[in-house]
């Protein structure tokens, strides 16, 4: 239940009579309520806006009593799933007594009636999260015995930021918003209200407002009339993703079927299947349907599609004669996995530094600080060569749809896992270096501010591994993906020298040895400034062990290719949960760890057993997640609303 707090203090203006001849804080109580809030309160001084927080359990909108603004930007921001806490900032000029804010990647850093570097001024209203709300009491109280000058609203945001909140920024874009001071500014206010039609603007505000090339202008040219069709037919975000993993898998049967008719039919729907992966967001930010569960499946979705496509084309290249397609259709999938590893740590990494600018002066210097700052300009230059380059090299996702699309159709699925992987490495070796130079600069860690021992996918194996702490976690990372790295080259290199590559089988053991050396930094301190690399490390070191077992042991390349399928499904519902801010899934115990799955897959192939032992943990591996998937987002939050629906002995009923 969110609730709603107008704070009329030190705002003279929330006494003006509107058009309709009501106060303004009057209508801005009504927008509050049409924008979902279920209670609205008006308060007349700092001291019982904290008394009243005091009281509640969940978010809580508050809102200066001088704001003039479309009811959709009140309902973005109540809605917005940016994070917890999140303030409408503006980009009105600076006025006495208005807080301004300085933002970093999203998140405000700084805010003051007086900031030299501000990026916008604070817009009157600000949705605190429930784990918030004690900032919230504090700070209203802070302000409350703080001297007077300016509006409450202003002084209250000013104080949460000060307590070191973390709090997202809000922009307005298209709809307006507006603080007014005065009758004629609440005139001018209005007349910019009246001139925008609310529903058109909400409806391209559902389209991202930077997006990548191809996406931008092959995509959400017309993907918003697909949006308001699927609006007016009463889809829903979820039912769209499903709509569109069923283009998907059609499209990896075509590639997979051969010939040209079924490919080009094949590039079509994969297209469509793109458009729709566009559309469920943009009819989510449409409809303001958002949830944990949609975001959680989306991500998981847009790379199971992926890596299916990837598996039509691995077997519509051996069907065609091509002996390795379904190890071209691994080398890429594995390849795409690690490279989202690091992007999504490279994410966390940069959103940790925002939070902790590095001071001016010589500390900014370096090439990792001209890089920053080079990239800043570049992003900054909206719609220039050098801005579409830049989005375009790092091989997004709709450049990577398209290309298949685009190869597949023109000259076949072998054609098109080469294209894709010649230019995800070029991607990986640019960004990778960029990265690992800026991160040096930046030296901040982020491993250390969350549980390294889950996103490491560690076993009770590794917790029982010797530390080895002068090396650091991240080079014995890298040293442990070498061995099977080295193993699984020597053993391509047999299979097409002289057939028999199943001789290596006693190499493995010492694979698996120098796998195992990644685990001995799982208790060190991961505070170094590349430690964020270490989760893809370990990644491609499980990986490559996988295929190395699949060479040498003989396994059925296709095996192989949903094996590790199976483990990118578990690895990126670790990084969907990272990013969505979620708790460790119910059953991550059960999935016995990087190192506990390599060491069984070891022992099966010295055995001679490595197909049933490689499709048994997959298989394992696999019923682990759904049962771990059915847990969380069904069983547990099942109970936890029965619980809720108890009523507590000897409380009142009202």
């Amino acid at each position: 239940m969110t609730v709603a707090i107008v704070l009329a203090a030190g705002a003279p203006a929330a006494g003006l009579p509107t058009g309709t001849g009501e106060p303004l804080a009057d209508r801005l109580a009504g927008q509050l309520h049409r924008a979902g809030a279920d209670r609205v309160h008006t308060v007349t001084d700092l001291q019982a806006l904290a008394a009243l927080v005091d009281t509640l359990t969940g978010p809580v909108l508050v809102t200066g009593g001088d704001l003039v603004a479309h009811t959709a930007v009140l309902r973005h921001l109540a809605t917005s799933p940016v994070g917890p806490t999140v303030a409408l900032v503006l980009t009105d000029p600076p006025a006495a007594g208005r807080t301004q804010v300085r933002e970093e990647r999203g998140q405000v850093v700084d805010a003051g009636p007086e900031l030299p570097d501000a990026t916008g001024v604070f817009g009157g209203a600000v949705r605190v999260g429930a784990d918030d709300l004690p900032a919230l009491a504090a700070a209203a109280r802070s302000a409350a015995v703080a001297p007077a000058a300016g509006a409450a609203v202003d002084r209250l945001f000013a104080a949460l930021t000060d307590l070191g909140t973390l709090t997202f920024a809000h922009r307005v874009r298209l709809l307006v918003a507006h603080r007014v001071a005065d009758p004629a500014g609440l005139a001018v206010a209005e007349t910019a209200l009246a001139g925008v039609d609310e529903d058109r603007a909400q409806l391209r505000l559902s389209v991202k407002e930077r997006d990548d090339f191809f996406t931008t202008y092959f995509v959400s040219t017309w993907s918003p009339y697909v949006t308001k069709a699927c609006a007016r037919l009463g889809l829903t975000p979820t039912g769209v993703t499903m709509i569109s993993v069923l283009f998907a898998v059609v499209a990896a049967v075509l590639f997979g079927a051969g010939g040209r008719p079924a490919l080009v039919a094949g590039a079509v729907l994969l297209y469509l299947g793109f458009v729709l992966d566009c559309v469920d967001g943009q009819l989510a930010r449409y409809t303001r349907h958002f949830s944990a569960w949609g975001g959680w499946l989306d991500t998981m979705a847009d790379r199971a599609k992926e890596y299916l496509v990837y598996a039509g084309l691995g077997y519509g290249a051996t069907h065609a004669g091509f002996r390795y397609g379904w190890a071209l259709a691994i080398a890429a999938m594995t390849l795409q996995t690690v490279r989202h590893m690091t992007d999504a740590w490279y994410g966390v990494l940069h959103d940790e530094a925002a939070r902790r600018p590095r001071p001016a002066g010589p500390a900014a210097g370096g090439i990792g600080g001209k890089l920053n700052a080079a990239s800043t300009r570049v992003q900054a230059d909206t719609g220039s060569v050098s801005y579409w380059l830049k989005r375009t090299v790092v091989f997004p996702i709709g450049e990577r749809w398209a290309l298949i699309a685009v190869t597949a159709a023109l000259f076949g699925p072998l054609v098109s896992l080469v294209s894709v992987l010649v230019w995800g490495v070029l991607a990986f070796g640019y960004t990778g270096a960029l990265r690992t130079l800026r991160a040096r600069w930046m030296w901040v860690p982020v491993l250390d501010t969350v549980d390294a021992t889950l996103h490491r996918d560690d076993g009770p194996l590794a917790a029982r591994l010797p530390v080895v702490r002068p090396m650091g976690p991240l080079t014995l990372a890298v040293l442990g993906a070498l061995g099977p790295a080295v193993l699984l080259v020597v053993g391509l290199f047999r299979a097409v020298g002289d057939g028999d590559p199943g001789g290596l089988r006693w190499w493995l053991p010492v694979a698996l040895v120098v796998l195992l050396v990644a685990g001995l930094g799982a208790g060190a301190a991961h505070n170094g400034p590349l430690d964020w690399l270490v989760p893809a490390a370990l990644r491609a070191g499980e990986y490559l062990f996988a295929a190395v077992v699949g060479v040498v042991g003989g396994v059925p390349a296709w095996l192989v290719f949903g094996y590790v399928f199976v483990l990118t499904v578990h690895h990126y519902d670790l990084t969907a949960r990272l990013e969505k801010r979620q708790a460790a899934p119910p059953l991550h115990a059960w999935t016995l760890g990087w190192e506990g799955r390599s060491v069984l897959l070891a022992v099966a192939a010295i055995a001679g057993f490595a197909t049933p032992a490689m499709a048994t943990i997959g298989t394992y591996l696999l019923v682990v997640f759904v049962a771990s998937v059915v847990l969380a987002w069904v069983v547990l939050p099942a109970r936890a609303g029965r619980a809720a629906a108890v009523p507590v002995r000897g409380a009142s009923p009202g």
